[in-house]
């Protein structure tokens, strides 16, 4: 593993770092939208108050803040792997390209003291799980790995109120920005409450720092919806999952290569809507999760 010296710095200096990750580069948008994405949320972060630390594997090495170069080239490359927590040890071997994804960046950003990592959207329980028992690594790696994640909930694909059910189960505390339910991607949020709406980011920081002292084991969920001018209308973007979920399921794609599948279908039924508000939330996550790294930093000093 590796990473950049900006960021071994902030580490040691108990500056705030937000981790990122790759797969939403290279698996989640087009070229060029996906690199034009990921600067932007980079550059969100630093205008926020922390410093970015996108992670990928390149060459079977763990990156930790890749550089603009490298992001371009994760944009532009074919056959990168989706890298979860079981695929790590296959790439590393095998000196492979890989794009983390969340349970894998989590992974990651653990073993260089990384608190804090920003995403569009986690893994979940999918829609049918009580049959095909399809339920996302995330989860797991939630209630594992000591990573608090800042997110716009769970992707439209997936069942959420199995997903926040199984978050319960694992003891897995689930914050929302302001809203008492929890957030639903492309809309603005869902029926479901969560554990608990705080109103600043100071008051995430202090239960983050809270978990840490009392050394409760596994991550922090924050769910932060979208801003309502970006979001899409619930009938409007349920139906077409639907029919993306149908198509998928018809045409036997299945396991990981189900949501690359489903995103991109959602894309083309939506006229390119979906990914413009695919972009506004990550970026709008990247503020909340700069912010809220930059005032945990202040309560740990």
């Amino acid at each position: 593993m590796r990473a950049n010296q900006e960021v071994l710095d902030c580490l040691k200096e108990g500056k705030p770092v937000v981790a990122l990750e790759s797969t939403i580069i290279s698996h989640g948008m087009p070229y060029p939208r996906n690199v034009e994405t990921a600067l932007l949320v980079e550059k969100t972060v630093r205008e926020n108050g922390a410093t970015p630390a996108t992670i990928g594997v390149i060459d079977g090495e763990i990156v930790i803040g890749m550089t603009p170069e490298e992001i371009e080239e994760f944009g532009k490359r074919k056959g990168i792997v989706k890298v979860s927590k079981r695929d790590l040890p296959i790439v590393v071997a095998k000196k492979m390209w890989g794009a983390t994804t969340v349970s894998a960046t989590m992974l990651s950003a653990k073993m260089a003291g990384i608190e804090f990592f920003v995403t569009g959207g986690i893994g979940g329980v999918h829609r049918g799980a009580e049959t095909t028992w399809d339920v996302s690594r995330d989860l797991d790696e939630l209630a594992d790995t000591d990573v608090t994640v800042i997110c716009s909930g769970a992707k439209a694909i997936l069942d959420i109120k199995k997903t926040l059910e199984y978050l319960e189960t694992k003891g897995v505390t689930v914050l929302s920005n302001k809203a008492e339910t929890f957030a639903n991607f492309y809309s603005v949020s869902s029926d479901d409450r969560v554990d608990y709406a705080f109103k600043t980011p100071e008051e995430a920081a202090s239960i983050v720092k809270a978990k840490r002292d009392l050394k409760l084991s596994g991550g922090i969920l924050i769910s932060n919806p979208v801003p309502d001018e970006y979001a899409l209308p619930h009938d409007y973007i349920d139906k077409i999952v639907d029919q993306a979920v149908k198509e998928c399921e018809e045409a036997g794609i299945k396991g990981k290569e189900s949501t690359p599948f489903l995103l991109k279908r959602i894309v083309e039924l939506t006229g390119g809507k979906s990914l413009e508000t695919n972009i506004k939330l990550v970026v709008n996550n990247a503020k909340l999760g700069a912010m809220i790294a930059s005032s945990y930093s202040k309560l740990r000093k």
